[in-house]
């Protein structure tokens, strides 16, 4: 083996292993703690409480908007702190924003769809 080929090789694992450290010094910047983590489930375990409560509750087409509104400030908590979506990129951010756009969009077509279409019969 030429001792060009070897330095070459060695680059190559020098560079893998820089990248390696970056990914890894990366990861610890965002590391939010167990106390974090904690705070967060007990808040996730509050609002479904309070979810559960709402269901016993009269509160007729308000009780729809409540739950929703709790599932999504649950979703945006999850998101953030254990799926790390917090600490990424803003493109990352704005792709996962389209899709939510998307997703949005197509149940909302999907709801009119039913319910201003004429009956077959």
């Amino acid at each position: 083996m030429s001792a060009e080929l070897k330095a070459s090789q060695v680059e190559i694992i020098d560079e893998h292993r820089l990248k390696a450290e970056e990914e890894h010094l990366a990861h610890e910047e965002h590391s939010v703690g167990y106390g974090t983590y904690v705070m967060v489930w007990l808040g996730l375990v509050g609002l479904t409480a309070i979810t559960v409560t709402l269901s016993g509750i009269s509160l007729g087409s308000l009780a729809i908007i409540a739950a929703l509104l709790i599932a999504v400030i649950k979703t945006v908590m999850v998101m953030n702190y254990f799926m790390h979506v917090k600490f990424d990129t803003v493109i990352f951010k704005v792709f996962i924003a389209v899709c939510i756009i998307i997703f949005l969009t197509m149940i909302i077509l999907t709801f009119f769809d039913l319910t201003f279409r004429n009956p077959l019969i």
